[in-house]
């Protein structure tokens, strides 16, 4: 029953008001797949999206963070050296900050790529910047998530998922989902005035291969209708505004998919990472962003 009451109030809250069948056609754009930007790279992961629309990605193993340039989509070198990135996140202060998981902290980039250390003593797996500069970040060995304040003030705000690793807010920042990569289900909460979370509940259940495997979802986006997009061992899977299954987007390669976000002006192409690459499709979709995002 608690768990019944908790999914009423959290779709209630991140809903949009209208509520239909959300297919995959109204995303996918016939006759575009997924197109190979870079490889080479040991483990990619993070993508993010900066105020024009560039993507900025990691290579944990290698202590890399890279830009995209999507017009031509030419890569270059960011940040070398401050660490293992996992998660990348643009803030509403157009700064990029990152979550590193083997040196259990969360930093913020300047514009030459050297970081400032935010927070430390943390499990940092993936991250997701509120627009009043609210850091969650997901700690996957123990089992928790924990709230940064802007002034460097963390306090665990959820526990109990198993492998907690993808994180995301809802566009009106109301609701915060986090993927378990252990199960089937995403758990989404509900984001209080003072930045803590309430009624926990598995809302989404994920597509997986055969029963009780895990899914292994990790990184996540949204869109501006409330869709939700999940990277898993499947593929992308795509829930509607309500919560529900609307389909999986094949993976661009049988690698481990780790992560997605919507880039570009109009943040409407997927970059997607898999393995070693990272790929891109244009899409239907439309991304969003969380507060007044301004550049350097």
């Amino acid at each position: 029953m608690r768990i019944w009451i908790a999914t009423c109030l959290l779709l209630a809250c991140c809903q949009p008001a209208w509520s239909q069948d959300m297919p995959l056609s109204d995303v996918l754009i016939d006759g575009q797949d997924w197109e190979l930007v870079a490889d080479g790279y040991k483990f990619a992961d993070g993508p993010a999206v900066d105020p024009e629309g560039n993507v900025y990605f990691s290579d944990v193993a290698q202590q890399l963070v890279l830009k995209i340039d999507h017009a031509s989509g030419n890569v270059s070198t960011f940040s070398e050296g401050q660490g293992g990135t996992s998660g990348l996140m643009f803030g509403p202060d157009g700064k990029l900050y990152g979550s590193q998981y083997g040196n259990r902290r969360i930093v913020m980039f300047d514009s030459a790529g050297k970081v400032e250390v935010i927070a430390d003593d943390l499990g940092a797996n993936d991250l997701v910047v509120a627009s009043n500069g609210n850091i969650y970040c997901t700690d996957s060995p123990q089992h928790k998530v924990w709230l940064v304040r802007p002034d460097g003030q963390k306090q665990v705000v959820a526990d109990g998922i198993t492998i907690p690793n993808g994180i995301i807010l809802w566009p009106g920042e109301g609701t915060l989902v986090v993927a378990d990569s252990a199960g089937e289900n995403l758990f989404a909460y509900r984001v209080e005035n003072d930045g803590t979370l309430s009624y926990g509940a598995p809302v989404y259940t994920c597509r997986v291969k055969e029963k009780d495997t895990p899914s292994k979802a990790d990184g996540m986006t949204v869109d501006s209708a409330g869709r939700l997009y999940v990277a898993t061992n499947l593929g992308l899977q795509m829930f509607d505004s309500t919560a529900r299954i609307s389909g999986v987007i094949h993976k661009p390669s049988p690698a481990f998919m780790t992560n997605v976000v919507l880039a570009g002006p109009k943040l409407d192409t997927f970059y997607a990472t898999c393995g070693g690459r990272i790929y891109r499709r244009p899409t239907q979709a439309t991304g969003v962003r969380y507060g007044k995002l301004k550049a350097d």
